[in-house]
């Protein structure tokens, strides 16, 4: 059964989870599915068609599935989908997709610390950290294990790649490739994430042909067509550097330098 303090305003119709915890003065409304053992702290407002997920914990003064600020917005049920074992913590916001049947989505066990901001339509994938007060706007997709560091600015449209790291107060208009570090105002790609690598088991292989594959794309400034070619051509064939090869050949945005 729930436990749900008498203090909180939770809508009858609100689908409440096995073992969940609302603490007092939260507002849960009628649409919101809450996942089983998932603890909402208190002060936490749920909104709109928003799913969250199992053992998820949600602090003080968080809002989640409020209405986009898109002013494109024109009404339906448009929502947000939160996976399982997410945390966001104090004030963290993540708003409503802009149109109706679509979704904002946070995955599985990603760290949204405080006042950081999820904008409409953003997409994020599993393990994901946004550090304190990082701002996501529309759009926004956001790869596996990908930390943007605090106080960062995120432009719309932009992807941020696999197991890549941004450096806190940067300003990202322009994809970042996976496994790279970022940083700066204007940013810059600085090298690969090398120690981040090891920590999720790259091997040494990779983590070499990698190295090489960021040469080419920075060191001799090659485009992304030419750096693509000469990848293929002459490094190994290895998960991660096709994954990376695929993200450089398919950006939208251009990639950031």
């Amino acid at each position: 059964m729930p436990d749900i303090d008498s203090r909180s305003v939770v809508h009858p119709d609100a689908r409440i989870g096995e073992n969940v915890v609302i603490g007092p003065f939260c507002t849960v409304g009628p649409e919101v599915t809450l996942g089983d053992g998932t603890l909402l702290k208190s002060h936490v407002n749920v909104d709109g068609f928003t799913e969250i997920g199992e053992t998820c914990t949600v602090w003080p003064f968080a809002s989640i599935g409020t209405q986009s600020q898109d002013l494109k917005f024109r009404g339906g049920r448009p929502g947000v989908k939160i996976g399982s074992g997410t945390t966001l913590r104090e004030y963290a916001t993540v708003n409503a997709a802009t149109f109706d049947g679509d979704f904002t989505v946070v995955g599985d066990r990603c760290h949204i610390m405080a006042y950081s901001h999820v904008a409409h339509d953003c997409r994020l994938g599993d393990e994901v950290i946004m550090a304190n007060a990082a701002t996501l706007a529309g759009h926004v997709v956001v790869e596996d294990q990908a930390i943007i560091g605090g106080l960062s600015g995120v432009h719309q449209f932009v992807t941020i790649g696999k197991l890549s790291i941004i450096g806190g107060c940067s300003k990202v208009v322009q994809d970042i490739p996976p496994f790279m570090t970022a940083d700066g105002n204007p940013l810059q790609v600085r090298g690969i994430n090398k120690i981040g690598l090891e920590r999720h088991g790259a091997s040494k292989d990779t983590i070499r042909a990698l190295l090489e594959a960021y040469r080419l794309l920075y060191r001799k400034k090659m485009g992304a067509k030419e750096m693509v070619a000469r990848s293929r051509e002459t490094l190994a064939r290895i998960g991660e550097l096709e994954h990376l090869e695929q993200f450089v050949e398919n950006s939208q945005r251009g990639i950031s330098r």
